[in-house]
């Protein structure tokens, strides 16, 4: 959120809602005292099932480190900070001593695990740009999951125009309101021609997020493991979106994400030509999750081979690629 407010005639944006449900300092989701990735909780990711990623992840971070000369490494959102871990141990020891760490993590009870999973030689940091005035600008970025956890706002294609979705709070009701807007958020969704009803997301917290995190990086490599797609396949056969909600390993839509605000995940499909288009300058890649795993599959692990599946995981997730050089 750029700190805009989104209220309209006593309307709450979708953007707002979605923001306060996952991220309000007390009441949101992610601020809760709440056990939210893994088996036992709400959703599972990839860095919780599948050994392969950390070696992907450290084998990259290795050949960008040699191109980049960057020894700083920040990861984004690195929720129970299993990830974290894996990846440093899978890193050759001269450059595990030789690489600095920094976590970037606002949630109270996610940080507690990852201080209590990784100890010392750990930095944390509540805004990417502290991590990155930390590391003069010069670091090694990579994230999984992270995106997908920031608020879209909503529209719908209507007749020749676009309506945003805005929410009427009724006691513990709320209603869906589609209202008329005078301008769109910068988006590679309005270059394509979509049927009269469709719904689309827009993360545009993520641009804002981007644009002021790139006046603090300068040099070194980002990479972000998301699901998702580009802009042509992000809605095949998804006429109402790609917003859903998960409780306990359950997919939740519609009417559902306005139940139980704070104690739900809500999350949307990630647009990757987007990332690409809000991030100016350097040089941009993508792939699927599959192209980057593949090399370093257990073939007797079933959480690698869940990974790399071209029918699930392997295709639904998308791999980014950002180097700059200052």
């Amino acid at each position: 959120m750029n700190g805009e407010s989104y209220e309209v005639g006593g309307l709450r944006s979708f953007e707002t809602f979605m923001h306060d449900a996952l991220h309000h300092p007390v009441r949101g989701y992610y601020a809760r005292n709440i056990a939210t990735v893994g088996r036992g909780g709400d959703f599972t990711t990839t860095a919780e099932i599948a050994p392969c990623l950390a070696r992907a992840i450290a084998a990259w971070l290795v050949r960008m480190a040699r191109s980049s000369g960057c020894r700083d490494v920040i990861e984004l959102g690195p929720g129970s900070g299993r990830l974290a871990a894996a990846v440093r141990k899978a890193l050759p020891w001269w450059w595990r001593w030789r690489m600095r760490w920094h976590l970037v993590e606002k949630s109270r009870p996610l940080r507690e695990q990852q201080q209590s999973r990784l100890g010392r030689g750990v930095s944390w940091h509540q805004q990417v740009t502290q991590a990155l005035a930390a590391c003069q600008g010069k670091a090694l970025i990579y994230s999984n999951e992270f995106f997908d956890a920031f608020p879209v706002r909503v529209f719908r294609k209507h007749l020749q125009g676009w309506e945003e979705l805005y929410l009427d709070e009724q006691g513990a009701r709320m209603t869906e309101t589609w209202r008329s807007i005078d301008s769109l958020p910068p988006s590679s969704i309005w270059q394509r021609d979509w049927q009269d009803g469709q719904r689309v997301e827009v993360h545009d917290a993520v641009r804002i997020w981007l644009e002021e995190m790139s006046q603090h990086w300068h040099h070194g490599a980002m990479l972000t493991i998301d699901y998702g797609a580009e802009v042509a396949q992000l809605y095949h056969r998804q006429p109402r979106g790609t917003l859903r909600g998960y409780v306990h390993q359950q997919c939740l839509r519609g009417e559902a994400l306005y139940q139980n605000s704070g104690q739900q995940d809500l999350t949307a499909d990630v647009n990757f030509t987007d990332l690409q288009l809000w991030s100016a300058g350097g040089q941009h890649a993508i792939f699927s999750q599959r192209e980057f795993l593949l090399p370093w599959v257990d073939a007797a692990q079933a959480g690698d081979c869940h990974a790399i599946d071209e029918m699930g995981a392997g295709q639904a997730f998308q791999v980014w690629q950002w180097q700059r050089r200052g």
